[in-house]
């Protein structure tokens, strides 16, 4: 699965970061369901107007094993995805402000409120991009992948709420585990090798060092596997998240 580079991604005439990042942002409410603060807004630049998620940081629960500033997470994902060349994550962007101020915006991807992944799980024509998924997600060290948060839109699978990953230590929860086992995704360990070796620059102001490497490291784990991981029942948490959906 393979997507364009934040800025060719037009809306419009416009690349569609730049309507995320400079746009004027009109709120228009809450999105229910969210424990952290996710709301409604568009984004609107000369002519151009985006739907979109905004996540303030100061909307955001405290967690005991993350510190604060998952809004950054959101955008790391984003840009993880695109250095793999993968474009599973809708186009994110940091902004310094807004209603409530600093906080992620991605692109509204318009789904039909029925999908998630155990649905699309029923249709083997998703199995390949199920696969990129999951191998996304043990990159990313996802520790809340939920049904939910993959979504069908625009005739393709989108991977959304990605703020809980890349911590340094094993944190992998998911439901994505029927592919367990499987040979990686065709060309996905060359994506990871070329990434390992990039040394990921792009990822300097939302990571911090350790979290890089680590992210770097289990990229390189990964591609010399080759297969997807079994879950690890040495654990002393459930591999799965909850609630599922």
């Amino acid at each position: 699965m393979t997507g364009p580079a934040p800025e060719d991604t037009q809306a419009g005439g416009t690349p569609v970061a730049e309507v995320l990042r400079r746009g004027e942002m009109t709120l228009h409410g809450r999105i229910a369901g969210s424990s952290n603060a996710t709301l409604l807004v568009t984004c609107e630049l000369s002519d151009e107007e985006l739907l979109a998620v905004y996540k303030p940081a100061r909307g955001e629960r405290p967690l005991w094993d993350f510190p604060s500033g998952l809004h950054r997470r959101e955008v790391a994902a984003f840009v993880l995805s695109e250095l793999l060349g993968w474009g599973i994550v809708p186009e994110t962007v940091e902004r310094d402000e807004g209603p409530f101020g600093p906080g992620s915006v991605q692109r509204f991807v318009p789904e039909d409120g029925t999908s998630h992944y155990f649905t699309v799980l029923e249709d083997e024509v998703w199995h390949p991009a199920l696969r990129t998924f999951a191998t996304f997600d043990v990159v990313a060290n996802n520790a809340d992948r939920k049904s939910g948060h993959v979504l069908l839109a625009e005739d393709r699978l989108w991977a959304i709420d990605n703020g809980l990953a890349f911590h340094t230590h094993p944190k992998l929860r998911t439901v994505i585990w029927d592919f367990a086992g499987d040979p990686l995704p065709e060309g996905a360990a060359a994506d990871l090798r070329a990434f390992a070796q990039s040394g990921a620059d792009d990822l300097a102001a939302l990571l911090d060092d350790r979290e890089i490497e680590a992210t770097l490291a289990r990229a390189r784990a990964l591609a010399d596997a080759g297969t997807l991981p079994e879950p690890d029942g040495e654990r002393d948490w459930p591999p799965y998240p909850w609630p599922l959906v």
